[in-house]
């Protein structure tokens, strides 16, 4: 049975959301912004008003969750009460309280992810690293990992190129992870992730060590502006490979895009490589080869950012990107995430995209400057 401290905590921190996330402030706007998608001509202009509803939806979505978490912690207030009465039991009221806290957590959680970027879609790409076939499955069972948390939390998963490891699992993906927040999440997967266990493929049973580097950006929109030198960009055309009908391996449908870049401050070159084969549609592919080189120029003005106001934070915590952030050690039955310290024995549940956990311990613990330790 929860206590008295702990009911008290409750709608403490409730009433503190309603103060840091300024509900009476979003209410007012929420209207306002409500009334202009009513005004003659809304639809007119069919991209602006998309971006009109966009930004109501999100107001919308704030009201209701602080509304849902304000009714739990007045219901769990009621119920504390009743319980002295007998109304009811000890395990309601206990329910009651650990969906309260889900509620409080989910809300306080959302509101680290304030940067400009953490609204966005996502790109995720994995590369297996030095191992041959050991790293390449370790691939694989990442890729599979981020599969299965894009759909238990209801986002839109695309893989735009796919490249199968010699003998099994992948030598590298890239996925397209479409939903509110996808980048402000998926921005602490960034790094180096370890496996330790027994090979499979190792004859004689040894404990194998493998790395495995996740890249995480942000996937830009129309309203995005980024700058692309037309006379940067060259192309190649290939066959997709895989089955996906009688047009592959036949008609040049997949993409390769090269993009010299030139680093705006330093002046050094180098090419920007992207290959995709989503679609069997050459111009689509193009277009969304294009996009994912404009999320890639995005992401470096954005490191940019974060190395210069890194400077100036220079006095608290940072991890250099593609560092080692998390192992996952199968034999101990531990998954450790080494920038924050948190861990978990569930192994299998990690592995089945539960991860939430390792999300919510690094926004918690690096919050609004999450940016500086990516």
């Amino acid at each position: 049975m929860i206590t008295a401290e702990q009911l008290k905590e409750v709608l403490e921190r409730t009433e503190a959301l309603n103060r840091y996330l300024d509900i009476p402030r979003k209410q007012v706007e929420w209207e306002e912004e409500q009334l202009r998608t009513q005004a003659p001509g809304f639809w007119d202009d069919a991209a602006a008003a998309e971006q009109q509803m966009k930004k109501v939806k999100s107001l919308e979505k704030w009201l209701k969750g602080y509304a849902e978490t304000r009714t739990l912690a007045d219901e769990l207030f009621t119920a504390f009460d009743f319980y002295k009465e007998e109304l009811v039991t000890e395990q309601e009221v206990d329910e009651l309280y650990a969906r309260t806290i889900d509620s409080i957590e989910a809300l306080e959680l959302k509101n680290m992810l304030q940067q400009e970027e953490d609204p966005m879609d996502a790109v995720l790409k994995i590369n297996s690293g030095a191992g041959g076939t050991e790293a390449q499955d370790w691939a694989q069972m990442l890729m599979r990992m981020y599969m299965r948390w894009a759909e238990q939390n209801g986002y839109k998963l695309t893989v735009a190129n796919l490249q199968d490891g010699d003998e099994a699992g992948i030598k590298t993906v890239t996925m397209q992870i479409e939903g509110e927040y996808a980048y402000g999440y998926l921005k602490s997967e960034n790094g180096v992730h370890r496996l330790v266990r027994v090979s499979p493929y190792n004859a004689q049973g040894k404990r194998m060590t493998s790395f495995a580097s996740v890249f995480v950006t942000p996937l830009v929109d129309d309203t995005i502006e980024v700058y692309v030198d037309p006379a940067r960009v060259s192309w190649d055309l290939f066959r997709s490979g895989g089955a996906g009908g009688q047009n592959v391996n036949k008609v040049e449908t997949g993409v390769r895009l090269r993009y010299q870049y030139k680093d705006p401050d330093t002046g050094e070159e180098e090419e920007i490589l992207i290959e995709n084969t989503e679609s069997r549609k050459q111009l689509e592919n193009r277009e969304n080869a294009m996009r994912l080189l404009k999320s890639q120029l995005y992401d470096r003005a954005l490191k940019k950012r974060m190395e210069a106001q890194a400077k100036i934070e220079a006095g608290k915590k940072k991890i250099e990107w593609g560092s080692q952030i998390r192992s996952y050690v199968f034999d101990d039955r531990r998954v450790k995430d080494h920038r924050t310290g948190y861990q978990t024995s569930d192994v299998g549940g990690v592995m089945d995209g539960k991860i939430d956990a390792f999300i919510k311990a690094y926004l918690m613990e690096f919050g609004g400057n999450s940016e500086l330790v990516q």
